[in-house]
């Protein structure tokens, strides 16, 4: 992916799901018109989930995701399964490949999740060339999942831009409604960044929320002026009038409070991809289980990124370091990173999330969803950060 595409994580995610052999992966191919996917008469020759970022016209950037059949069998086929049950995880749209075999009950099973979780659900009766009765197969799939399907044939390429036409009809009411900056930042405003340039934002780079955060305000027509921490006394006379919003890293979230102009709105880029990404409503409320910890408490810190430790980061050196110095070095703290994500959260007193840019939101609330139903409270890098340096009451949050 280049500068220029949209970043996976705000990509539409469509799942691709069924049966082995069932024809998911050529009918990936079909719609990208490309040979994305390996294709093969043998059942099982999806392994692992493909992820394929694309364009489709009327719907835009998306992600069509590849996976393996939810019937392999054996212990590798049970990791399958489970690879792409977390797959089920970040999906937006989900597409069921039925083939005209019986619908089995995990078939049942699966669709079902889906509806429970709100997830649109597209039924696709693939491999039409090979049927000789249609009408009556597609009939027996609607009564069995109460989806009528679509009939396609991947191979003969027939029926495609019906799948297109039902994802545009499918798509969630919030889609592309959601923006970074929210109502704190209003078309126009003047905008100050405050980016301090340490170990995580590589040599001739800046990290991914600051880009995207930057883009957003340039649509916005906002008059962005951009500056480390060590410039931003320089950067506030540089200025006619105060600005209008003061974005910060979180990690310098005080400093920055203790010297920006009283009518300035001050927050942070974790805190807006908190709300871009989250549920800031949950961070909020759960921040506070911050003072009910001992040192014999348990917190887990999960981040999207995975890399190697650095001296500066903020998720597995200076958070740990903030909480420790208030609750105690015995304080007990698990990291966990990219998609590392325990199924049993109940031996955690806290759950602290990064803003997660490199996440799409179904997945991230996916996340929120598991703490909330096993009673965790769960926050935010930013929230954290914020709250600790006494100041969450006074920051802009939405």
């Amino acid at each position: 992916m280049s500068l220029n595409d949209t970043p996976r994580a705000n990509r539409l995610h469509i799942g691709i799901f069924g049966k082995r052999n069932s024809g998911k992966s050529s009918l990936i191919n079909a719609i990208t018109g490309q040979d994305t996917a390996l294709v093969s008469e043998y059942a099982g020759t999806t392994a692992d989930p493909v992820y394929k970022s694309m364009e489709i016209h009327g719907i835009g950037p998306c992600v069509l995701i590849d996976t393996a059949g939810f019937d392999d069998e054996g212990e590798i086929g049970e990791l399958r399964v489970l690879r792409t049950q977390k797959a089920a995880l970040k999906t937006d749209i989900a597409l069921f490949v039925f083939d005209g075999d019986k619908v089995i009950d995990s078939e049942r099973e699966w669709i079902e999740k889906f509806k429970n979780k709100n997830i649109p659900t597209i039924a696709v009766l693939n491999k039409s060339d090979l049927l000789s009765d249609i009408e009556s197969i597609s009939k027996y799939i609607e009564n069995n999942t109460g989806i009528k399907p679509i009939v396609v044939s991947a191979k003969e390429k027939a029926g495609i831009g019906q799948i297109r036409t039902a994802i545009m009809r499918h798509l969630p009411e919030d889609y592309d409604a959601k923006t970074i900056t929210g109502g704190i930042v209003n078309n126009g405003d003047t905008v100050l960044l405050v980016m301090p340039q340490d170990i995580q934002a590589p040599r001739g780079r800046l990290i991914l929320p600051q880009v995207q955060t930057l883009r957003e305000l340039l649509d916005k027509k906002c008059l962005v002026l951009s500056a480390t921490t060590d410039k931003l006394d320089e950067a506030l006379r540089a200025l006619v009038k105060p600005p209008a919003v003061i974005i910060t890293d979180s990690q310098v979230f005080k400093t920055v409070y203790e010297k920006k102009p009283e009518e300035s709105k001050l927050t942070s880029f974790s805190v807006l991809f908190a709300g871009y990404k989250g549920d800031l409503d949950y961070y909020t409320k759960s921040v506070a289980a911050i003072d009910n910890l001992t040192e014999d408490s348990k917190v887990l810190i999960a981040e999207a990124c995975t890399h190697a430790p650095l001296e500066e980061d903020i998720g597995r050196e200076k958070i740990p370091m903030l909480l420790r110095k208030r609750i105690g070095e015995k304080l007990r703290i698990d990291m966990v990173s990219g998609t590392d994500f325990p199924d049993d959260l109940t031996e955690y007193d806290l759950i602290i999330q990064c803003g997660a840019c490199m996440f799409n939101r179904k997945y991230v609330l996916s996340r929120v969803e598991r703490a909330y139903e096993q009673k965790v409270p769960m926050s935010n890098y930013g929230v954290v950060i914020a709250y600790l340096s006494g100041i969450l009451g006074k920051i802009s949050l939405n």
